[in-house]
Parts: C-alpha cells; sequence; structure tokens
C-alpha cells in the first residue's frame, strides 16, 4: 500500500464508460443506496452527464490500483440557479461514495477527502464545501475529521443538507 507519513495514498482518475457498471453495482449497495435519492440507473445517467460537463468532474478513487469510492467535484457558480451560488467565488463542493463495504468506517473517507481537499487547495481553491443528509451522521464525523465544519443547515433541491466548510488556510 502506498503510504505517506504512515497514511494511505489515493490515487484520483476521471470515470470511464467502463467503469459505470462499478458504480451502478456500488450505487446499488445499501450503505450507498441509503443518500442517492434516485436509483441507480438514474444516477449512472447523471454521472454520464456529469463526464461531458464543465461544471462537474466525477473520480474513481483508487487504493494501491483498486477502485474503492467515486468522489465528484462542482462549482456551483457554473451551474444555474445551484443552491450553493451565496458561496465565496472559487469555491467548489465535493459528494463522496465508498463502494465496497469493507472500505466503510475504517477511515478511508475522511482519508481520502482530506487528500483531495488538499489537492484542491495546492490548485487555488479557497473552500470546498459538503452537504451530507443530517441524518448521516457517520458522513458527518468523516467530514470533520477531515477539518470541515458546520455553517448551515439548509433544505434543498437535493433535500436537507448540513453544509460543511473547509476553508486554505
Amino acid at each position: 500500500m502506498a503510504k505517506s507519513s504512515g497514511k494511505p495514498v489515493y490515487d484520483f482518475r476521471a470515470v470511464t464508460e467502463a467503469d459505470l457498471p462499478l458504480l451502478s453495482a456500488w450505487l446499488a449497495e445499501p450503505h450507498v443506496a441509503e443518500w442517492w435519492d434516485e436509483g441507480p440507473d438514474a444516477a449512472i445517467a447523471e454521472i454520464r452527464q456529469a463526464m461531458d460537463s464543465d461544471d462537474t468532474e466525477p473520480l474513481i478513487v483508487e487504493l494501491d490500483g483498486r477502485p474503492i469510492a467515486y468522489l465528484q467535484s462542482y462549482d456551483p457558480h457554473l451551474e444555474d440557479g445551484h443552491p450553493y451560488q451565496d458561496q465565496p467565488f472559487g469555491t467548489l463542493g465535493i459528494d463522496i461514495s465508498i463502494g465496497p463495504p469493507d472500505f466503510v468506517g475504517v477511515g478511508h473517507g475522511s482519508a481520502i477527502v482530506s487528500q483531495f481537499v488538499d489537492l484542491l487547495f495546492e490548485e487555488g481553491c479557497p473552500r470546498v464545501v459538503i452537504d451530507p443528509n443530517p441524518d448521516n451522521l457517520r458522513a458527518i464525523r468523516a467530514y470533520e475529521k477531515a477539518g470541515f465544519r458546520t455553517f448551515d443547515r439548509r433544505d434543498t433541491i437535493y433535500g436537507p443538507a448540513v453544509m460543511m466548510a473547509r476553508d486554505a488556510d
């Protein structure tokens, strides 16, 4: 396992058509399906659309060459009417779902998010937001562990959300 300072090092690569069957299988996993409002087919259609968009970057997260998570970053200022356009210009939002059940609850979520956000900050992003469902306590704890702090609670077009942010130093 690739490690830096004792921590796993994750690789982030663009989603391809070849990844869609794997993503569909992950979306059907109970620990993932619980937090996606639509079923796997609708979610795959959204991911396929994001693959061709300028405002969302869909990624596969790999550990030692094994795909273990789906992560996307998006710019709320590029999407007409996005509910997070009140955030400072340059802010990016992220979403993450760990696919294989054996990778859930063992620290990968917070480690992936922390490493990815550090990369975004290196590229000049001033703020990253994430919006877990208020009932998703495991995710909220993972994001807090990755340095995010709650700044609001909202009812959005995506459902209820705990708005969390991490700002560049």
